[in-house]
């Protein structure tokens, strides 16, 4: 007795099945984003006095950045801070950097 089946027709049906997935993916990260925190002046400053003092005495800080909304927490010495660009440069490892610009920082916390 032959078993008549149709093949890879049976299945098309089901080929929105990934597409489908990658949605609820996305809803639910949708989901968990957050607005993003209003920084007044005055905590602009602290933001710099804490990594100027950093930067003085060579303390590592934890920046809390946010990006497309949520928020990262990186930590590491800053290296140098680029007036031009708005941008810090951070040493997350020996020899490894990244760069962050002024506008994305949300909170510093000198660590001691």
């Amino acid at each position: 007795m032959a078993i008549r089946d149709r093949g890879k027709i049976k299945w098309a049906p089901a080929s929105f099945m990934p597409e489908g997935f990658a949605m609820t993916r996305e809803m639910f990260k949708d989901q968990l984003r957050q607005a993003k925190p209003i920084i007044d002046d005055y905590e602009k400053e602290e933001f710099d006095r804490r990594i100027g003092y950093a930067m003085e005495f060579h303390l590592p800080v934890q920046l809390t950045t946010w990006s497309d909304g949520f928020t990262e927490i990186k930590t590491g010495k800053i290296h140098y801070i680029d007036p031009i660009t708005y941008q810090l440069r951070i040493e997350l490892k020996p020899g490894e950097f990244e760069r962050v610009t002024f506008d994305s920082v949300v909170g510093v916390i000198v660590i001691e």
